[in-house]
């Protein structure tokens, strides 16, 4: 496995995707808004289609309508807060009707299918670099600003008068959040997005005692599935995407079943 390149590039990617998504799993489950990670997911898709009818990197347009998104649905949750979950609901209609339309003018579908459950063994050189920049990038702001993540999302009025700056924190982590979503939607599919942003927080969550451990827990079992996933998919010749989420549902589902037993030993 190891041999060829596309494996090598697929793995790096991958742990980079694994470490990073779940980190803001971690925050949007924290939030109780997980459901953002599927919007944003399926406004990525229509960004992928408008480049790929522009003739740029798909990778590009996902950013572009992943951050127009999110600052539209934080900023809407920010003024009206009553229709904070609304919001966020209209977007993700919005962007799968946009897809559907968009997706009428391409004269293949190829072009996109291959992002709906990820391509992670096709990325080229360039998705390389902008996915561990990426991440890099985002594991550093959130290690800077960590405590603020958490009283942020804990309770942002507390935050306010602990003097966090929550403007700039809510700011980073939305640019964060939509920045993620756009560079996991080649590799790991815009229709699985959100559950490797959740699955790993859900397992971290059967073991962890404390907020601290569950971030770490999650980056684990993050990194775990895309490497474990991406494996079986190459022996068992199976879809990346695929395996990774299974193997991420059927480690859930094990933890869940001897919860008592891990903790009690």
């Amino acid at each position: 496995m190891f041999e060829f390149m596309y494996m090598r590039k697929a793995l790096l990617v991958g742990a980079c995707l694994g470490l990073v998504l779940p980190l803001i799993g971690v925050v949007l489950v924290n939030r109780r808004t997980p459901i953002l990670g599927d919007a944003l997911s399926h406004v990525s898709l229509a960004g992928v289609i408008g480049g790929l009818l522009l003739g740029i990197n798909p990778i590009l347009g996902a950013m572009f309508f992943s951050v127009f998104a999110a600052f539209s649905i934080e900023g809407i949750r920010q003024r009206f807060p009553q229709f904070g979950e609304l919001s966020t609901a209209i977007i993700l209609s919005a962007g799968i009707g946009l897809a559907s339309v968009l997706s009428g003018f391409l004269t293949g579908g190829a072009g996109y299918e291959s992002f709906l459950f990820g391509s992670i063994v096709s990325v080229s050189n360039t998705e390389v670099f902008i996915v561990v920049g990426i991440s890099i990038t985002v594991l550093v702001l959130f290690i800077h600003y960590y405590q603020g993540l958490l009283y942020n999302s804990v309770d942002m009025e507390s935050a306010k008068i602990a003097g966090v700056p929550v403007k700039k924190i809510n700011f980073l982590f939305t640019l964060m959040t939509a920045l993620v979503i756009s560079i996991a939607s080649r590799t790991v599919g815009v229709l699985l997005i959100s559950s490797m942003m959740v699955l790993p927080v859900a397992c971290a969550m059967q073991l962890a005692k404390s907020y601290k451990q569950t971030v770490l827990y999650a980056s684990f079992f993050g990194i775990l599935f895309t490497l474990a996933g991406l494996t079986i998919a190459y022996y068992g010749g199976l879809k990346p995407g695929g395996s990774i989420v299974l193997f991420a549902v059927l480690v859930f589902i094990a933890l869940f079943a001897t919860r008592k037993l891990i903790l009690k030993s």
